[in-house]
């Protein structure tokens, strides 16, 4: 019985992280009617304001956290950055351990 609970629970897992994958994004790089697409800046910008934008848009339809209509790379890796920058990124973690350092040492 062990066995066939494994393999259903490993069949439900992979079931389940592969409807979470990304689909492609057809919008990629079309801009929207009289503008351009979200390039690096923007995407920064979205990001640092993503807890915000994700509060607003449980609540309003015609909201979104993150521009569908962008250059692609540098846009994402603007709102990863910028999403960092409001989230607390990593530099934070790794002084609170050299202070742990520190305080054992006293």
């Amino acid at each position: 019985m062990n066995k066939v609970f494994a393999v259903l629970l490993a069949c439900i897992l992979v079931v389940g992280l592969a409807s979470c994958a990304p689909g492609s994004n057809e919008l990629r790089g079309s801009a929207p009617e009289g503008g351009k697409t979200a390039g690096f800046w923007q995407g920064v910008w979205h990001g640092m304001i993503a807890p915000i934008s994700f509060v607003v848009s449980l609540f309003n339809k015609a909201v979104n956290i993150y521009e569908v209509r962008n250059s692609g790379n540098w846009y994402n890796f603007g709102f990863i950055l910028g999403l960092s920058v409001s989230l607390g990124g990593g530099g934070a973690g790794g002084a609170s351990g050299v202070r742990k350092r520190r305080n054992r040492a006293d």
